[in-house]
């Protein structure tokens, strides 16, 4: 199949101009000679970003996508005019490009985008839905990355009361079974508080039930041993609907419950630092 020459940028949400931060929060499109004008945004999974940018509210991102969207669409309908309305016979593409660059230029605004990059694809939908699984949806991590990125938010959270120095990553048990553990308290040596970020918000269900099943065992293992201390906690990042992701998160939930395990919302921040501080 032939190669066609596409036009695309990263939408980029900035709320802070102070600090310059940003969140990939969609993607937009272009085959001008093919007439394809294609843009994909985040729908309203708007967690990460809301965590990320704490404390901002869920409406404001909600606002700022709505409006991005009806902006878009009002260029779709500007380029069916002078062209992507395949019933036309001229297709401007000069205006097409023109557009588009008018609508990723830099902005003082909440919503930014990337410079304008070029790649030459054979299906410009498809490559539209594979740039946004990479760059939103990050299709690219791994459990071990978002757990990692969850353990920051945790050292912050503990270094910010100020009691980080109080917790190390640490293996509990002993020769005979033992699991690493990112936040475990120790008293002469003796591990007597630990806390775990668990990241159970898979988009496929089954990796929810093999990655909490993973830890399931390991607490099963210490606790059948007498080796897992009396206060554990799991935060964990789930997800909240009443679907399969959510029945399968809620089991791993219950079932390390029944263990003695704390579990509270990952966001919950001060749960967590009540059973950090505890006596």
């Amino acid at each position: 199949m032939n190669n066609i020459p596409c036009l695309y940028a990263i939408v980029r949400f900035a709320p802070f101009v102070e600090t310059g931060e940003f969140a990939n929060a969609g993607v937009i499109l272009l085959a001008p000679q093919q007439r394809y004008f294609g843009y994909r945004l985040m729908d309203n999974r708007f967690a990460r970003v809301t965590h990320f940018f704490e404390p901002l509210e869920g409406k404001v991102v909600r606002t700022t996508m709505r409006t991005l969207k009806e902006e878009l669409a009002r260029a779709a309908v500007l380029l069916k005019q002078h062209g992507f309305d395949k019933r036309l016979k001229k297709n401007d593409v000069e205006f097409a490009k023109g557009l588009f660059n008018e609508i990723v230029r830099p902005r003082e605004t909440t919503v930014k985008f990337s410079e304008p990059r070029v790649a030459l694809v054979t299906d410009p939908k498809a490559k539209l839905d594979e740039l946004y699984a990479y760059y939103v949806e990050r299709g690219f991590v791994t459990k071990e990355y978002q757990e990692a990125a969850l353990e920051r938010g945790m050292r912050k959270l503990f270094n910010e009361a100020r009691i980080g120095d109080r917790f190390m990553r640490a293996n509990v048990g002993n020769a005979e079974y033992h699991a690493a553990f990112p936040f475990v308290e120790k008293d002469d040596d003796v591990a007597v508080r630990v806390i775990k970020p668990l990241h159970l918000n898979h988009k496929e269900p089954s990796k929810i039930i093999d990655h909490g099943g993973q830890w399931i065992v390991r607490v099963q293992a210490l606790k059948k041993r007498e080796l897992l201390p009396n206060r554990v906690l799991f935060a964990v990042d789930a997800p909240k609907l009443n679907d399969q992701r959510g029945r399968n998160a809620r089991e791993v939930i219950a079932e390390l419950e029944t263990l003695g395990v704390k579990v509270v919302p990952f966001g919950e921040k001060q749960q967590v630092l009540d059973f950090a501080t505890a006596y």
